[in-house]
């Protein structure tokens, strides 16, 4: 085997794994991801699994709500103010919105209820509080390169994208 090859997971590799992802039995997400392993670039339950699969290797992952976005926190249920959004904001209730707060932070919320003053925002990331499931199949392998490895991410733009650019 030639010594710039790489047959399994291990820390410094980039893998480039399909995956179809089931929530309660559904399946919400699929594709092509491309990561650097080792450096928590998925999420922890997953890349915990994976360690060690070969190349061409299926595997299904079982990923607790704890491992991978953590528990639902009611907390995180808060309502702000109609007159702090600006008045041509689309407020949809249900779909992710892109929202600053007042020291310039960006974070998403979903807007849960409406009345006439006020709206209720869930900023528990969609999938807080449950389990996933990954069905998973090991496409590629191949060692990172030096800036990757000093950056612990992949160098290029393009990472987890699925085009063709992307190999």
């Amino acid at each position: 085997m030639a010594e710039n090859k790489v047959s399994t997971i291990e820390k410094n590799v980039v893998v480039t794994m399909d995956y179809n992802l089931e929530v309660e039995g559904q399946e919400i997400d699929a594709g092509p991801i491309q990561f650097l392993y080792g450096y928590r670039n998925i999420i922890p339950g997953l890349e915990n699994k994976i360690g060690g699969m070969e190349l061409g290797e299926e595997k299904e992952v079982h990923v607790k709500a704890e491992d991978a976005y953590g528990a639902y926190d009611p907390e995180l249920e808060i309502e702000a103010s109609l007159s702090s959004f600006p008045e041509d904001f689309e407020i949809k209730l249900g779909h992710p919105m892109r929202l600053q707060d007042g020291e310039g932070h960006v974070f998403t919320g979903i807007a849960i209820a409406i009345t006439d003053e006020t709206v209720k925002m869930n900023l528990n990331h969609p999938l807080a509080g449950k389990d996933l499931v990954f069905k998973t199949r090991v496409k590629d392998l191949r060692p990172a390169t030096e800036v990757e490895i000093n950056q612990g991410r992949l160098a290029s733009a393009c990472a987890g994208c699925a085009s063709d650019g992307c190999k």
